[in-house]
């Protein structure tokens, strides 16, 4: 059976390459591929994936560059504070997001042992 997945990602980012060839090496074909920079998400589609991935927090990159520079590590954010930076700056999005069509799995970052996880319980 192949997996389709959606993937929304930064085609120029190192890791969302590798992370792409992976997922491709497994097998999964990609129904939509969709660059984050060029095509900002709407803020039903972040609300969308963060929900997916288990909330605002969990879809959130704290490695963003501005996360430091807007000094954000020294705040509390409540969720609707986290998704409304996502929906404003691609950067705080963790990357790349692959949601499975098969069941509708999201899953938010490029760790190949959460891919692996994944693709064991789907085996």
């Amino acid at each position: 059976m192949t997996l389709t997945a959606k993937l929304y990602w930064l085609p120029h980012c190192s890791t969302c390459q590798k992370a792409k060839a992976y997922l491709e090496a497994k097998g999964v074909v990609f129904t939509l591929v969709h660059d984050i920079k060029a095509n900002p998400l709407p803020e039903a589609t972040v609300v969308e994936l963060a929900n997916g991935v288990g909330g605002a927090e969990a879809l959130f990159s704290k490695r963003a560059m501005k996360f430091r520079s807007l000094a954000l590590y020294e705040q509390t954010l409540s969720s609707a504070e986290l998704l409304s930076h996502m929906v404003a700056e691609y950067t705080f999005i963790k990357r790349p997001v692959v949601v499975f069509e098969v069941d509708g799995t999201v899953l938010a970052g490029s760790s190949l042992k959460q891919y692996d996880a994944y693709f064991s319980s789907h085996a």
